[in-house]
């Protein structure tokens, strides 16, 4: 989910200790992430869950091809956070019918001078940066899903590919690229067809919402309801580290705050290394500060011993 969508330094990085990958089943500890427009939000997210935030993530549309933000990630970088940018080949608000921006176009060289420009500019920044390109790409929500605007699932792997393939030739070594799909829902599609492998893809993402009863969204679902089944999918897909890199809840229809425990509870179970809460408040407010209910689950959730860490998964390759 983008936030405008309706319905829907390098010396301090690497000070981070890295974890070491484990099996899936309460393997933790989990890096905490936020998703906001701005990145203040990292310190009063932070102080909320009396635990430090790993990962900082916004967003940005290739409409316009702006640059890449050093000042944010300057920003992010140096309170010792990996900055994450979910990058979109689109124009907000235009729709998903835009021809500009089909996979095709990217396969096909279209955007090429803007891509190397971009990789360039990520190169000279010159800190670890982490990318989420064509996410939610198996639900019909973008220009780049698979089933709208001409786009066919070998597309999406031939556009990640390619994308990958001019980042390496202008010498972008020092990203962390994240593959994210959509939870399972009705006119997803399934995930294999679109995964590009192991060798291209550092993280395996998910996001998942529970709308409750503000959203027509199938009600009031519990964090196993929402993710369970799509977690299981990505973990027989891949042994990458596994992420949860936008999710939130209503207030409406449930006890939010259990539903923040919850989630905890699910990701550990499930071997999640990072969970990225989307800190808007949008279609409804999926703040995890939206009540002071759901802000004391919050902290005991980060708070328990062992729970929480600084760091982020590395590429195990």
């Amino acid at each position: 989910m983008h936030p405008s969508r309706l319905w829907t330094t390098v010396g301090v990085l690497t000070l981070l200790p890295v974890l070491v990958l484990a099996g899936c089943g309460r393997a933790g500890p989990i890096t905490l992430g936020v998703a906001a427009d701005d990145v203040a939000a990292l310190d009063s997210f932070s102080d909320v869950a009396g635990a430090p935030v790993g990962v900082y993530q916004w967003y940005q549309a290739w409409a316009g091809r702006p640059p890449l933000d050093t000042a944010r990630a300057d920003a992010v970088a140096a309170r010792g956070v990996l900055p994450l940018l979910t990058w979109e080949p689109w124009s907000p608000g235009a729709g998903v019918d835009q021809p500009d921006y089909s996979l095709a176009s990217i396969v096909g060289g279209v955007h090429d001078v803007y891509v190397r420009a971009f990789a360039r500019q990520v190169r000279d920044w010159g800190g670890r940066l982490g990318i989420r390109f064509l996410h939610e790409l198996n639900a019909p929500h973008y220009p780049w899903s698979t089933g709208v605007n001409g786009n066919d699932p070998d597309e999406s792997v031939a556009a990640w590919h390619h994308v990958r393939q001019l980042f390496e030739e202008e010498g972008a070594d020092d990203v962390l690229w994240v593959w994210s799909v959509n939870v399972h829902a009705p006119g997803t599609a399934s995930y294999a067809a679109l995964y590009p492998g192991d060798d291209v893809v550092d993280w395996v993402a998910v996001d998942g919402y529970n709308g409750g009863t503000a959203l027509p969204w199938g009600g009031w679902r519990s964090p196993e309801e929402v993710f369970g089944e799509s977690l299981a999918d990505l973990r027989r897909l891949s042994d990458r580290p596994l992420a949860i890199t936008e999710t939130g809840s209503s207030e409406e229809g449930g006890d939010k705050a259990a539903w923040i425990e919850a989630l905890f509870e699910l990701a550990l179970d499930e071997g999640v290394r990072v969970v990225i809460w989307f800190q808007y408040d949008k279609e409804t407010d999926w703040r995890a500060t939206s009540s002071p209910a759901a802000a004391d689950a919050l902290r005991r959730s980060a708070t328990a011993p062992g729970r929480i860490t600084a760091s982020w998964p590395s590429d195990p390759s």
